[in-house]
């Protein structure tokens, strides 16, 4: 089983290395996150937060859409502008 999940992701790299490198900087970038998020409640930086919640959607739906998946691109397309309106906020009460 393991053999078979190494040969998926090798070949998902030789066919598309730009997307797989952008998912997983996104992935990293989405677990930094959520770390800091969990080690910072209840008073998130959510400055810093939201520009790479917003950056990390964005780089995922981008290779959502390239994979041709239309209910992940939408996903994270709508975070992504959800996270945009977030910040809007946020830095109208800043």
């Amino acid at each position: 089983m393991y053999e078979d999940i190494i040969e998926w992701i090798k070949k998902d790299y030789k066919d598309y290395k730009l997307r797989f490198v952008v998912e997983v900087t996104a992935w990293v970038m989405s677990i930094f996150c959520t770390v800091l998020m969990a080690l910072t409640v209840p008073h998130p930086p959510f400055m810093l937060l939201y520009p790479l919640f917003i950056l990390q959607c964005s780089m995922l739906a981008w290779a959502a859409y390239s994979r041709n998946s239309t209910g992940i691109f939408a996903n994270y397309l709508l975070i992504a502008i959800i996270d945009v309106v977030a910040l809007i906020r946020l830095f109208m009460v800043a």
